[in-house]
């Protein structure tokens, strides 16, 4: 299929990581829990799926996956996904929601913690049921974790109202939105490594002049480069509630999950031992790639669904 988005999509994209730009740089992610939120906020962000009766623009999955890239990219901290697009399919009549005043956390099913409930006015869990817990009612106790930036949480709680509806929809979204977060990690990733291989020399010559150092980042870019499609497939299924959509969630979440987790191996094999180090900002998205590749469904669990769905349907055609 040809494949191309609008440009109204890309500006929108634009316009995001351009905020990102000034109001998320690497500096924040050491002080800051939600850097440019109230920037993204005043653009609309966190309306952009919501209806319009809910002073939302009402728009689909695929019209944000570039902007969701952006936030990839920049490593943009706090629950993005879960307010601006899990939320307007779990609890999209809250008041304010559009405006980003009220930020939620999510704990659905295939989760085991609550990322940056800690930040959230409004926690929904998949328990019995929805239910929707406020801050004042729940009880958090931080997990370990791999990312600083991303903290996870053990939800408990004495009081929840319940919601109507199925974790379905919202669900299937926050996944490819994950995913479309990670092709932003690997992008990023790909570019610093690519950035460093030129100008550290070694045996008095760049690194990056070096085939085995050509060969490891040119695998990262076909990685990309294969699962973008798939990402974008996946949100084109999901929007149109296609039949496919559940397999096409996996097939992009289980892509995606492999890029960006190359991504960082080869960062860390072209940077060598500074890599590690707390001073250089490249910890925080070797993290983000680890800790998103295994939110809602690590990329085993996804192949698992992905082959039993290929195998249930009538091989001798595709899709």
């Amino acid at each position: 299929m040809n494949f191309g988005f609008t440009d109204e999509q890309l500006a929108l994209a634009a316009t995001v990581r351009d905020v990102l730009r000034t109001h998320c740089p690497p500096a924040a992610l050491r002080s800051e829990r939600r850097p440019a939120w109230e920037q993204l906020a005043a653009l609309g962000f966190f309306g952009l799926l919501l209806p319009p009766e809910s002073d939302g623009l009402g728009l689909g999955l695929t019209d944000i996956l570039p902007a969701l890239e952006e936030t990839g990219r920049a490593c943009l901290p706090g629950p993005v996904v879960e307010t601006a697009v899990a939320a307007p399919y779990l609890v999209g009549g809250v008041p304010k929601l559009a405006s980003g005043a009220v930020c939620v956390s999510v704990l659905l099913p295939g989760q085991v913690y609550a990322p940056d409930a800690d930040l959230a006015d409004l926690i929904v869990v998949a328990a019995d049921g929805l239910r929707l817990v406020t801050k004042e009612s729940a009880r958090l106790t931080l997990r370990p974790g791999v990312d600083p930036c991303r903290p996870l949480f053990e939800v408990a709680f004495d009081f929840a109202e319940g919601l109507g509806g199925t974790a379905v929809p919202a669900l299937r979204r926050a996944t490819v939105a994950t995913a479309a977060q990670l092709i932003g990690v690997a992008r990023e990733l790909l570019a610093v490594s690519v950035a460093y291989a030129k100008v550290r020399t070694q045996f008095g010559a760049p690194i990056g002049s070096f085939q085995a150092v050509k060969h490891q980042l040119a695998d990262v870019a076909v990685a990309v480069d294969f699962a973008a499609p798939l990402v974008w497939r996946a949100a084109l299924a999901v929007d149109g509630a296609a039949a496919t959509a559940e397999r096409d969630v996996s097939a992009a979440k289980a892509a995606a999950g492999d890029a960006a987790v190359l991504a960082a191996r080869v960062a860390l094999q072209v940077h060598g031992a500074i890599g590690y180090t707390e001073e250089l900002d490249l910890r925080f998205w070797l993290a983000r790639a680890w800790s998103w590749s295994a939110a809602y469904g690590t990329t085993a669990v996804h192949r698992e669904r992905l082959r039993a769905a290929v195998l249930a349907d009538d091989l001798r055609r595709y899709p």
